[in-house]
């Protein structure tokens, strides 16, 4: 947990949702003096004040508890690991949605892209882009900009990785404090023939909301879109961070081709 001081976990944080001392302390009922001894140290915020802070900066929860921490209190969110008993019923609506999506991918990931679990049919899809080999690394972003990974499978690379660019930079400034998400944006914009252009955010642009990848493999092209599935009104670090990426075809060849991997895969 972050032992960073509170003052400049708020600073962090008002930079980043673009407030000044005045607009934060209208949003939240609290003098603009008082917003400004917080952040020089001169006073120590009560809890009920950094939980109203954390919720006008529409904080996650993981930045919740370290602004908590950082204050001197308690965390107030429990993080619990996926595989214990007390998620079990979580980890069969998972389960339930990746089995359901078939014969089409899905993936579970974390904030970080990490894939935690995904399906057959992704295996099976991921499983023909790379001549059967496994993929070098299990972060989804990584294996798009990877040039040994799904890289030159991918048609429409430079649309699809500016958009998962734009991605990381609203992740990275939406949460100033996480440095695996800064780590992740540093390692992905280091890979050869990503443009430097592309190492400034682009506060003008905003990701697509909808984007269709297209993958051409031994003549043969695939279309998908995504969609992404969260946990509404999460009280768990874990959950408020998991989300679930379905690949649907979007056209018929495309779906055919996925039908024709489920029957052909053993057993």
């Amino acid at each position: 947990m972050s032992t960073v001081p509170i003052g400049r976990l708020l600073r962090e944080w008002r930079a980043a949702r673009r407030l000044s001392q005045l607009d934060l302390s209208l949003a939240a009922g609290v003098s603009t003096r008082h917003i400004s001894y917080v952040e020089t140290g001169k006073a120590r915020p009560s809890r009920e004040l950094v939980t109203r802070l954390a919720d006008t900066l529409e904080m996650p929860l993981r930045e919740r508890n370290a602004l908590l921490v950082a204050a001197g209190f308690a965390p107030k969110y429990p993080e619990t690991v996926l595989a214990t008993p007390a998620l079990a019923a979580v980890r069969r609506a998972i389960d339930s949605i990746l089995r359901q999506q078939e014969p089409y991918p899905a993936f579970l990931l974390n904030r970080h892209w990490d894939i935690l679990a995904a399906n057959d049919a992704a295996a099976r899809v991921t499983g023909h882009l790379l001549d059967g080999r496994a993929p070098a690394s299990g972060n989804m972003i990584r294996q798009f900009f990877d040039p040994q990974g799904l890289r030159p499978a991918v048609e429409n690379w430079e649309e699809i990785a500016r958009d998962l660019i734009r991605h990381l930079h609203i992740e990275v400034a939406a949460a100033p404090s996480d440095a695996k998400a800064r780590e992740l944006l540093a390692d992905v914009l280091a890979y050869p023939g990503v443009p430097a252009s592309w190492r400034l955010r682009d506060v003008g642009a905003s990701p697509a909301p909808l984007l269709t990848t297209v993958f051409g493999k031994g003549g043969r092209r695939l279309r998908f879109f995504s969609t992404i599935t969260t946990f509404g009104t999460p009280h768990d670090v874990t959950l408020d961070e998991l989300r679930i990426e379905c690949a649907f075809p979007e056209d018929e060849a495309t779906a055919d081709f996925c039908r024709q991997l489920r029957d052909a895969a053993p057993g």
